[in-house]
């Protein structure tokens, strides 16, 4: 055990190290970990491919161990904005600790800011405001953590999101499971849906992991191939 992070509404997150690996859990279901990431960057690299701008203003929900603002900064151009949103605020202190060669400089990049709060309350600032909105809050799209994210992947979150991003802006959503549900929810607030589903571990033929890429109406979003 490395060290523990209170979450806000209660409960408690654990960040433990086997060797040289870290690994952040909650309970006793690992939430991410510093081996296996290969989806976690994949939400950033494919929204981007996705989007003929690469020089707008990316939300990103989750600070977690960092692979998906790595993967922003490595897809995205200098000029563009990435803002962080993190609930946890002992999360950032471990960016800056003991998972500090994770992040490298990546916090330090002037594109980016971090602000230790919801991201739902930063979805609902105002509309229009972001070309992109990546989410991997949670382990999916319910309340597992806290149960303050299930209004975020409701009807009304939802619907908060698509205003909040600009005209053919994207909003990209990561989970550890499938849910078809949740594509509906996506359908039923105006995007136009795509899913794919990707190896949770590079080689992994039994585990799988979930990104769903809803596109608001708009001259912005490239046609990407089905993958589904």
């Amino acid at each position: 055990m490395v060290d523990v992070a209170d979450i806000p509404g209660g409960g408690q997150l654990h960040l433990l190290k086997c060797g040289k690996e870290y690994s952040i859990q909650f309970g006793r279901d690992e939430l991410m970990g510093s081996q296996d990431h290969v989806s976690e960057m994949a939400l950033a690299t494919l929204t981007s491919e996705r989007l003929d701008r690469k020089d707008g203003h990316v939300l990103v929900g989750g600070l977690g161990m960092g692979f998906t603002l790595d993967a922003v900064l490595g897809s995205w151009t200098c000029d563009a904005l990435v803002t962080v949103a993190e609930l946890v605020p002992q999360i950032l202190v471990w960016a800056k600790g003991p998972l500090a060669h994770l992040f490298r400089d990546n916090l330090a990049d002037p594109r980016v800011s971090v602000r230790v709060v919801d991201v739902y309350d930063i979805i609902m600032e105002g509309p229009d405001r972001f070309d992109a909105i990546l989410l991997d809050v949670d382990n999916g799209p319910d309340g597992f953590i806290t149960s303050c994210n299930d209004r975020l992947y409701s009807h009304a979150g939802l619907s908060a999101a698509y205003d909040a991003l600009r005209p053919g802006g994207l909003l990209s959503v990561w989970s550890s499971y499938s849910d078809d549900c949740f594509a509906g929810r996506l359908e039923e607030s105006g995007f136009d849906v795509d899913e794919i589903v990707l190896p949770a571990y590079i080689g992994s033929t039994e585990r799988w992991h979930n990104i769903w890429f809803a596109a608001k109406p708009g001259p912005a979003i490239r046609k990407a191939a089905a993958s589904r």
